[in-house]
């Protein structure tokens, strides 16, 4: 039987109201694990009132305290590694060692936002004038929501919840209707750490939950990552609606290799890039940009890679790269390699071949790459969001730093080279929020925030990164203070 996934209110699970709208697949597998019921607008007012009475005493508690379980959760966290991971693989595709990537980095956020509260003091002057104190302090807001994608199920509601929490506010999650299985388990052990009812809970569905939270007056702030018409749809209704909202968005990333790079050290570095998490994530190269001098050797190298990688189910043990989510995402990513063929690229590797005879219903596609692209192409323009790279030859580094920056997206971007200074120019010139200099996955580390520019961010205040979410989850009051004897 196929189960309807559970709400997390009141510190208990609780069956939807609706019936299951929307189908949850293991993606190896092809087939249907759970449903996703369309949060009530009752259940979302109530989950939100419970949150907002919540917080009226979670922000009286003193922050040793916060910090205190935090900590039991970071424990609780570790000890379950393994189930998370493997509810994480068969509801997603990606492999189990990624999964656990996936929950490490999540974890890593835990213990930042433990250390996120010593950013949270004030500052004060004394005798700022004759007889006056002067001081500033920092306090917490109230309920927060946080709407979260599916290509990364424990990390990136964990970009937003732990540090919302450690200063004093409540949180109300909504998971990817996708894969919401990963984070329907994770309530248990918030709650087993004793993190008190109602500070954190749970609300599935989708579009319609997330405009009923974007619409209750009691949520202050949202924190959200997706596509960017998505984005600029939360940031746009969210602030209208009087709130805080950071959203992160696409992209469409330049991985630079100079003719000088350590090309035998770096290339596995730069395949991982590229077909990790089978490019279903942001930070995923897509875009290989190469020279006259080294083309030919890197596409060797690059092609030879991408052929050793094996395709199938990521709970096994010698498997590389997993399925895509869904059937319909994979016939998107296949027209986009229609695309490049009907443009004119000239199609290396054709990931449409890959069969995985043990999974056969499975939503499989191979590494897939494509040689002769120019700029203006759909291929070389546009999210793919899957295993596709587009490789351009650049004229020197002149062009190579036009092409990066002709990209409406700016999230992330990496070059492969020995020179500092090349290295140096394009971290001045590139306009990209996470940049890596022999790294092709350029993620910040938790205390770091997760940067982005033009179409890859709508807000302020990023993610991530515990000066940066202190000023997201927490307001100012200047107090301004005479006493008389």
């Amino acid at each position: 039987m196929v189960r309807k996934i559970r709400n997390f209110i009141g510190n208990e699970y609780v069956e939807p109201r609706n019936e299951g709208k929307y189908e949850v697949f293991n993606p190896a597998f092809g087939e249907v694990i759970a449903k996703v019921s369309e949060s009530t607008k009752e259940e979302v007012d109530n989950a939100i009132d419970l949150a907002q009475e919540a917080f009226f005493k979670w922000s009286e508690t003193p922050v040793p305290d916060r910090i205190k379980l935090l900590f039991k959760l970071q424990n609780l966290l570790y000890d379950h590694m393994d189930e998370i991971a493997e509810i994480t693989t068969n509801e997603h595709g990606k492999t189990f060692e990624e999964s656990k990537g996936d929950l490490i980095r999540a974890i890593q956020n835990v213990e930042s936002a433990s250390a996120a509260t010593y950013h949270s003091m004030g500052v004060s002057n004394k005798n700022i004038a004759n007889g006056i104190d002067e001081e500033l302090i920092k306090v917490p807001l109230g309920v927060f929501a946080i709407i979260s994608p599916f290509n990364f199920p424990s990390m990136i509601p964990f970009w937003f919840m732990p540090y919302a929490i450690a200063l004093g506010n409540t949180v109300i999650i909504k998971p990817s209707e996708r894969t919401p299985m990963t984070m329907e388990y994770i309530m248990g052990l918030i709650s087993k750490a004793g993190i008190p009812k109602n500070v954190v809970q749970l609300l599935n569905g989708g579009k319609e939950t997330v405009d009923l939270i974007l619409e209750n007056k009691k949520i202050v702030g949202v924190s959200f990552v997706g596509s960017t018409p998505v984005a600029k749809y939360v940031y746009n209704k969210g602030t209208s609606n009087g709130k805080r909202v950071q959203a992160g968005a696409s992209a469409k990333n330049f991985i630079v290799v100079m003719p000088d790079a350590d090309l035998d050290g770096s290339i596995k570095n730069i395949i991982g890039s590229f077909f990790g998490n089978a490019g279903e994530r942001c930070l995923a190269g897509s875009v290989l940009v190469t020279f006259e001098e080294n083309h030919d050797e890197v596409v060797d190298k690059f092609l030879k890679e991408a052929r050793g990688l094996k395709v199938g189910y990521g709970m096994e043990k010698d498997v590389d790269m997993g399925p895509l989510i869904r059937k319909e995402h994979l016939m998107r990513v296949i027209s986009y390699i229609e695309s490049g063929e009907s443009e004119g690229a000239r199609l290396l590797l054709d990931g449409r071949k890959i069969k995985v005879e043990k999974y056969p219903n499975g939503f499989f596609l191979g590494p897939t790459i494509f040689d002769d692209v120019s700029i203006d192409m759909k291929i070389a323009k546009e999210e793919i969001f899957g295993p596709v790279a587009s490789i351009i030859k650049a004229e020197n580094f002149e062009h190579a730093i036009e092409l990066v920056n002709s990209s409406q997206y700016g999230n992330a971007s990496s070059i492969y080279t020995r020179s500092g200074y090349y290295a140096r120019e394009y971290v001045k010139r590139v306009n990209a929020g996470n940049i890596g200099i022999n790294i092709g996955v350029a993620a910040p580390i938790a205390f770091y925030p997760f940067a982005g520019m033009k179409n890859s961010f709508f807000g302020e205040i990023h993610p991530q990164g515990g000066f940066e979410h202190v000023d997201f989850f927490t307001d100012r009051k200047v107090v301004i203070g005479k006493w008389y004897s």
